[in-house]
């Protein structure tokens, strides 16, 4: 019997650089306001978002995925022709073929890499960076660039009271690469498909094209299910991560939970009892649920503004659609 020559990639793996890209238009509550019967007191007090961001036409998923992923490539002091893999997570590419990796790896000029697209929901990027590691471990690629993105102004029923207000639009990046010491911790990650009714898309797009509805497909969910789910289950599987990386809240120096909701965000906080001196990410605010696109976005903007910074110890963990969800332990390039 042939033996077969073993994997031979680095020791461990670490993200390297980070970048991000927020469509230019911003988008007030206000004109959330002209189609549903709220008020921008009620919606703050609901999910923490002020404004969101959405994409002109221009701005699409290959357009805003290409310059989050430049500012990536540049933070990690790589060459485009370095990126052996591209990992694109994203619900909102109307195309079902060919994957959009493949095009924004050719955009960006990277040397035939392996380039492929994941759907995983607010889990996405938990599930791309995981990706990463691996191929990066098992030696496939020695660099790879992790996108989420998302358009999912494109997928808002504007007259839907309960989730008009949330989302917006942009993509964010980060380069794996090789490392002598461990920097990305194991994942915890899992799916509870029994619930995956409590948000979806609306309608089949099969249904949409037959005209058995009128109404271009949108996203809806079950506030109530999913606030429970994810503050509850979603602490647990936090807790979870922190054990498998062998560390303590306490070691802790950043949390970037997926930008959701404001209230989630802090319910989480209280019941894995973080410390003071931990910063959260609470990018919701301003840039809406951007689902796949949350995490890297606001691992951007904390290390952007000074409130992160190279070399701290950050939990990740994001959790969406399926119903599934991803976490790990990273430290911030």
């Amino acid at each position: 019997m042939a033996k077969i020559k073993p994997s031979q990639g680095a020791p461990y793996a670490r993200i390297m650089g980070v970048g991000g890209y927020r469509p230019t238009r911003v988008v007030p509550n206000e004109v959330i306001l002209e189609t549903i019967d709220s008020s921008d007191e009620w919606i703050r007090s609901r999910s923490g978002i002020a404004t969101r961001h959405w994409a002109s036409p221009e701005e699409t998923v290959t357009a805003m995925s290409v310059e989050a992923a430049g500012k990536a490539i540049a933070d990690a002091g790589v060459t485009p022709e370095q990126i052996g893999g591209v990992i694109v997570s994203t619900v909102s590419h109307f195309k079902q073929t060919p994957a959009v990796a493949t095009e924004i790896a050719d955009k960006i000029g990277a040397n035939k890499p392996a380039a492929f697209d994941i759907s995983a929901g607010c889990a996405g990027f938990g599930y791309g960076l995981t990706l990463a590691k691996g191929m990066v471990v098992e030696g496939s690629a020695e660099y790879v660039l992790v996108i989420g993105v998302e358009r999912l102004s494109d997928l808002t029923d504007l007259e839907d009271r309960a989730t008009a207000f949330l989302f917006g639009d942009g993509a964010g990046a980060v380069v794996v690469g090789p490392a002598k010491e461990p920097a990305i911790g194991p994942t915890v990650w899992g799916s509870e498909g029994d619930k995956s009714e409590t948000i979806k898309q609306t309608v089949a797009w099969t249904d949409y094209r037959d005209g058995t509805v009128e109404k271009f497909p949108a996203i809806t969910q079950e506030g109530q299910a999913v606030f429970r789910w994810a503050v509850f289950e979603m602490a647990k599987v936090a807790q979870q991560a922190l054990d498998a990386a062998g560390i303590t809240a306490a070691d802790l120096d950043v949390f970037i939970p997926h930008q959701a909701n404001m209230r989630i965000i802090d319910s989480m906080v209280k019941t894995l009892k973080l410390p003071e001196h931990v910063t959260v990410a609470r990018d919701v605010e301003t840039t809406g649920n951007t689902s796949a696109a949350s995490i890297p976005l606001a691992m951007e903007r904390l290390l952007a503004t000074g409130q992160a910074k190279s070399g701290d110890t950050a939990l990740v963990i994001g959790f969406g659609a399926g119903l599934v969800y991803a976490a790990t332990v990273v430290t911030l390039p």
